[in-house]
């Protein structure tokens, strides 16, 4: 079924399935990813026999279907969305959201007729899985479980399904589950190293647990296994998470010039976007930002880039119409918050409540599809609601391993809030250490050490916050300037631990004549019985030196003359 969708938004939605299905796959289960336990690690089965193999589950989709050409024409046709949707799932890269509509379309009709095909169904629900991250619509999530069970069931895992498990895998880190992820992948991992789609999961869920060594070997390995953009652009974002900003900027760089359909391309140009912005360099971010929308206009995602970047260039009206649209396009709780708190800025305190009654919906149904939005629900309680709240969430999130930089940033700013700076602070400081280069980390460390009096830490992050994108936050960005202010200038001389040693003192100055201490009298010798005359006593010599006056003897040489002595 070849379903092109239509410009506004409802006709892009996938189509609703068939309501004649015996066992309907589509009912919102009440459990998450994690209702499936992963199999147990030590199984040896390859997963070599599956029809088709593990091809793209998690990066995209984990279909490997192949067009039937129909033989009445051997001329090259031009492929359809559904050949390009598999063609982009076979290359590791992103489909176009109209090519993803369609290929849901297409296997959906396929497998009412044909229930025993375990790849069609592991295709759909990877296919579901992508839907629901890309259009921010988590109902699709509760599909996408119920269609990788489908395939289980058919073919278990252990039997080659390996691509169901990819799957799964993928669906657990659109629920922000990394730690079920993990497990997910590694499982894939063991039964067959060298499939390449376990990969970018295992790049995910590792970068959600803040495990960067894993992370680091994940992505190498997929860079061995695949070439080109995909494993350029994942090589990239992890240059970007270490703060190694000329290589990120080098990598992202050659990504875009390889990309070629259309969907990679805006990928790649939105990665630009993103690394510009957090240069503060936000004329370069918005020109990025829109190269992207012309080369996709599905890729929503550039244009709440754009927004950000138009509010740091006081193109404010601009960014509140960007920002509205991309809420509607594509609701994702980060972006309502971020409306919300530039109302703020604005002073539009009526319009900036309404946008926070929006978030907590977005958040509510974000809960019932079994997505964990802690951090960013907890980064509303910090500023805006109640810090105990979001230091509670965050500490779950800890809990589960979740120790990724931004929720270390966002347990320390929480404690900070509820009054609770000093225990704070180690947070704080673990996401600044980690490399990372992200103005809100210095800035919240920077307010922490100030409040500790802790004065010479907090003036060097409040000015690295400043000089790594003087325009972070519409709300925050003032406060660090006025904070700077208010410590002032630092000490004359610098902190006294950075002085160097004071010279020695001069010798005192030689007078012109010295005086020569005169050489002791010689004493005679006392007289002996000797009818012999006695010798006169030498007379000491005018050239002769002096004897100089003696040295006070040190600790070894008195305990070396002790043990001499009888």
């Amino acid at each position: 079924m070849d379903v092109m969708p239509q410009q506004d938004p409802e006709s892009r939605r996938p189509p609703e399935p068939s309501p004649e299905e015996p066992h309907d796959p589509y009912v919102m289960p009440a459990e998450g990813a994690t209702a499936v336990p992963p199999p147990p690690p030590t199984l040896r089965t390859t997963l070599r026999r599956a029809a088709f193999g593990a091809v793209a589950a998690g990066v995209l989709l984990a279909g490997a279907l192949v067009a039937v050409p129909d033989g009445k024409d051997d001329r090259p046709k031009e492929p359809g969305p559904v050949e390009r949707a598999e063609a982009a799932a076979t290359a590791g890269s992103p489909a176009s959201l109209s090519d993803l509509t369609a290929l849901i379309g297409d296997r959906q009709k396929w497998v009412e007729s044909h229930p025993a095909d375990a790849p069609s169904w592991a295709t759909l629900g990877s296919a579901y899985v992508e839907w629901g991250r890309r259009s921010a619509d988590a109902a699709y999530f509760g599909r996408a479980e119920e269609a990788l069970k489908r395939s289980l069931e058919a073919q278990p895992g252990e039997r080659g399904n390996g691509e169901a498990w990819v799957g799964m895998a993928a669906l657990a880190n659109a629920r922000h589950d990394f730690l079920a992820a993990k497990r997910w992948g590694e499982t894939v991992r063991k039964q067959d190293p060298k499939t390449w789609s376990v990969y970018p999961v295992l790049i995910d869920a590792y970068t959600g647990l803040g495990d960067v060594k894993a992370a680091t070997e994940a992505t190498e390995k997929f860079g061995e296994l695949r070439k080109g953009v995909p494993a350029l652009a994942r090589t990239a974002d992890l240059y970007r998470g270490q703060g190694w900003r000329e290589d990120a900027l080098a990598t992202a760089r050659e990504a875009a010039d390889r990309a070629t359909a259309p969907a990679e391309k805006a990928e790649a140009l939105h990665r630009l976007g993103e690394l510009a912005w957090e240069r503060g360099e936000p004329e370069e971010a918005v020109a990025q930002f829109d190269a992207a929308l012309r080369t996709d206009a599905g890729h929503h995602a550039s244009l709440a880039g754009k927004a950000r970047a138009l509010v740091a260039l006081d193109r404010t009206d601009e960014a509140l119409a960007a920002y509205q649209s991309v809420i509607t396009k594509l609701p994702r709780p980060a972006y309502a918050l971020e409306l919300g708190e530039l109302y703020a800025s604005l002073e539009l305190d009526g319009d900036a409540r309404s946008q926070y009654e929006k978030l907590a919906g977005l958040l509510e149904q974000a809960k019932a599809a079994g997505v964990d939005e802690s951090v960013v629900q907890a980064r509303y309680e910090s500023d805006h609601g109640d810090p105990a709240v979001a230091v509670e969430l965050l500490r779950g999130q800890w809990k589960k391993q979740h120790r990724s930089a931004a929720v270390a940033d966002a347990l320390g700013w929480a404690l900070h809030r509820a009054g609770r700076s000093k225990e704070g602070l180690e947070y704080a400081r673990q996401a600044v250490d980690t490399g990372v280069r992200n103005a809100s980390y210095a800035y919240h460390l920077g307010v922490i050490e100030r409040e500790l009096a802790q004065y010479g830490p907090a003036r060097r992050h409040l000015e690295e916050a400043l000089r790594t994108n003087p325009a972070f936050s519409p709300l925050d960005a003032p406060k660090a300037r006025e904070a700077l202010e208010t410590l002032g200038e630092p000490p004359p001389g610098g902190p006294g631990d950075m002085q160097p040693p004071p010279p020695p003192p001069p010798p005192p100055a030689p007078s012109q004549e010295p005086k020569r201490e005169a050489a002791p009298e010689p004493k005679p010798e006392p007289k002996r019985e000797s009818p012999q005359p006695e010798a006169p006593a030498p007379v000491p010599s005018k050239t002769a030196p002096a004897p100089s006056k003696a040295a006070p003897s040190s600790p070894a040489a008195v305990e070396a003359d002790a043990s001499k002595s009888p």
